[in-house]
């Protein structure tokens, strides 16, 4: 199975490109995002899912290992294909998708080609959980600084997770204060995480 193309980049076409490695043209499907950094004639290095069929051989490639990663976590929810996921990874880039799924944001995701209101929630229903073990567990191994504020307990560990997706930590601080007085007393890590993105993405949108 092919994990890797390096090469040179002999063309690049709306849905993927061709790289030239030792004379042999791979074609490689690729989202928009991942075709953006190609250029002809110049180097190439993508990381490669292989997906064999009855009928065909494709390859699937990618800039980074997080496209990759989100590409085959997409593919694991029922309807969503490999081309459509390339769809969603066109209109939404990997740091994006995790706030989407974790705010449950559908209208985002509803933004790609072939992605409807039915399909969108059916990935967020699906990933939902997965995503915020994610957000959690970036905010576990990425040390933070300590919070002007002092917060312990779920509600600092969403404060964390929050950072680690990009937020300032006064954003954050405010978000998941927020969460925690509509949601009340007890209110579990995850569900203040969702509940401090959807904070976010109302401010964001204000």
């Amino acid at each position: 199975m092919i994990a890797k193309l390096t090469g040179i980049l002999d063309q690049v076409g709306g849905e993927g490109a061709v790289i030239d490695v030792a004379g042999v043209g791979y074609l490689v499907f690729a989202s928009t995002r991942t075709l953006a950094r190609l250029a002809p004639g110049a180097p190439a290095s993508l990381l490669v899912e292989t997906h064999v069929r009855e009928d065909h051989i494709h390859l699937y490639g990618f800039a980074d290992a997080a496209e990759r990663d989100w590409f085959r976590l997409l593919t694991t929810v029922q309807g969503v294909g490999a081309r459509l996921a390339l769809a969603v990874l066109s209109a939404a880039p990997p740091d994006d998708l995790t706030l989407a799924i974790v705010a449950q944001d559908k209208a985002m995701l509803a933004r790609a080609d072939g992605v409807g209101p039915k399909l969108a929630a059916r990935i967020v229903n699906e990933l939902k959980d997965r995503v915020g073990g994610m957000a959690l567990a970036a905010a576990s191994a990425v040390p933070v600084a300590a919070p002007v504020t002092a917060a312990a307990g779920p509600t600092g560990d969403a404060i964390s997770a929050l950072v680690n997706l990009g937020y300032r930590r006064a954003e954050a601080y405010g978000a998941v204060a927020a969460a925690a007085r509509r949601l009340g007393d007890g209110a579990q890590v995850d569900a203040l995480i969702r509940a401090g993105l959807q904070e976010l993405v109302a401010e964001a949108r204000a």
